[in-house]
């Protein structure tokens, strides 16, 4: 594709872009290498439950009182036994597992609750790569997912890509903002750099830039 053919397609992408990064923290920041690869494919600790996701609740010495397979409904609510209507949609299965767990306990002593989420259909649960790429796309988010596992998706770099100067933006839940860090994904891709590669989280954004040589 010609460069100045491609510099067309980006301008969209670089207005998304400054949008982004408009609320993020500036100094590009850096994330620690991601310490392993895993072919894991279901949601992370970080999960956020979404509707129609299938989850499995387990009652330890209590089977009656948990389900298996139990489908989040459109309006984000579950039930189970002894627990009706319980909100589980923008919740983690850790902090679900406790919410189910204090309302247990008016009936059993000390209940343990586990949740796993057995099939996950949230939409919301995305990673967005933009700019300089094969193909910019949203990819389904995936436990131990990392920046490799993302660009292979979108058939890695462009001819014209400046990987090196590229971006991650990531809501910081516990500040209430963006905060930006910078990527080696010219390291990682084209030198193998496996100290490039970081973990990912549900909602990042990968920007990459085009190079202006």
């Amino acid at each position: 594709m010609p460069k100045t053919r491609f510099s067309t397609l980006l301008a969209g992408t670089a207005v998304a872009a400054m949008s982004l990064s408009g609320c993020a923290s500036t100094g590009g920041g850096e994330l620690p290498p991601a310490t392993f690869v895993s072919m894991q494919e279901g949601p992370g600790e970080e999960y956020v439950i979404g509707p129609l996701d299938e989850l499995t609740i387990h009652v330890w010495r209590n089977p009656e009182l948990g389900a298996e397979k139990i489908q989040v409904r459109p309006d984000g609510r579950i039930t189970i036994p002894l627990v009706q209507d319980m909100p589980a949609v923008g919740k983690t299965p850790a902090m679900l597992q406790e919410d189910i767990r204090l309302q247990l306990s008016q009936f059993i002593e000390e209940p343990l609750v586990s949740v796993i989420v057995t099939k996950f259909a949230a939409t919301t649960q995305q990673i967005r790569v933009i700019g300089a790429t094969q193909k910019p796309a949203s990819i389904p988010y995936r436990a131990n997912m990392t920046v490799l596992d993302a660009m292979i998706a979108v058939g890695g770099l462009s001819e014209f890509a400046a990987g090196n100067r590229a971006k991650l933006i990531r809501f910081d839940k516990r500040q209430g903002r963006q905060r930006e860090y910078a990527l080696k994904l010219g390291d990682l891709l084209r030198k193998g750099d496996s100290r490039a590669n970081v973990m990912l989280m549900p909602g990042d954004v990968i920007i990459i830039p085009e190079s202006m040589f």
